[in-house]
């Protein structure tokens, strides 16, 4: 008994310390943006010695914080309602039709999950030009339908295998046209494995640098919070201590969201994974 206790306590330390590991980069981040670029340059490391909050106001007004955070919510939400709605609807539909065709379908929809962006991402940016999306925001939110759709398809697939059929066959008995059947039976149904999309999709879009690098950094007012810390960035001098702030500004709302909303990650996951 002792020694799967004492075995336990040496697992979670040794845990604590990995997350520690990986947390360190940011707990730079957030105490290099109280520093003045003279302590940064200086010992980068070190805690602040003189502690101050200029750098926040600076970037605030310098960037216009408010009109990006507007674009990074405008981009999120886009892409999450599209994500959602055609991910879950052709999730249900594959799921439900029991075909060669089908599972062909099925595979050509989530084999995307396999191709690194950066193998496309030429083809995309032509792609976008020609249909009139780059330098917009609701133009990247759109991209993002198609780059989310694979994973958020793989999830929903497997947690509708596991809801009865007979609730299709009931609702359709009570006269339930198709669309009705799944906003008002089945969807609802799917709030966890949902919640769960909508974390690592909130996570992964508000963060994303390259792709919006690609389509909307082409003027101030279409830029993402993420590409205004890269504007502090320069080849001939970089003002370190507002990258850093204007990155932690911009990672803030997010992690907050992860943070009241993690316990549904692995919930969903799990369950869209063992259905079925």
């Amino acid at each position: 008994m002792r020694s799967n206790t004492a075995g336990r306590v040496v697992f979670e330390v040794v845990l604590v310390l990995i997350a520690l590991l990986f947390l360190y980069p940011l707990f730079l981040a957030v105490f290099n943006s109280f520093k003045s670029f003279q302590e940064v340059m200086t010992d980068v490391i070190a805690l602040p010695k003189h502690w101050t909050f200029d750098n926040y106001s600076y970037v605030w007004k310098y960037i216009n914080y408010p009109r990006l955070f507007l674009n990074n919510v405008v981009i999120t939400v886009i892409g999450l309602f599209g994500i959602i709605l055609v991910s879950s609807i052709a999730a249900y539909k594959l799921s439900r039709t029991k075909s060669r065709f089908s599972a062909v379908i099925y595979f050509i929809c989530i084999m995307p999950m396999l191709i690194p962006f950066q193998s496309i991402m030429l083809t995309v940016l032509k792609t976008a030009g020609f249909l009139h999306l780059s330098n917009s925001t609701w133009g990247l939110g759109l991209l993002y339908w198609g780059f989310g759709a694979p994973l958020a398809v793989f999830i929903y697939h497997g947690f509708v295998k596991g809801i009865p059929k007979e609730l299709d066959e009931s609702a359709k008995i009570d006269g339930a046209s198709p669309f009705r059947l799944f906003f008002s039976v089945i969807f609802p149904l799917l709030k966890s494995v949902t919640t769960t999309i909508i974390i690592i999709d909130v996570m992964w879009i508000w963060n994303d640098f390259l792709l919006p690098l690609l389509m909307v950094n082409g003027s101030p007012t279409t830029k993402t919070l993420t590409l205004a810390a890269y504007t502090f960035v320069g080849q001939y001098t970089s003002d370190w201590q507002y990258a850093m702030t204007a990155m932690v500004m911009a990672v803030l709302p997010s992690i907050i969201v992860f943070i009241f909303l993690q316990k549904y990650i692995v919930k969903g996951v799990v369950a869209g994974a063992v259905k079925g």
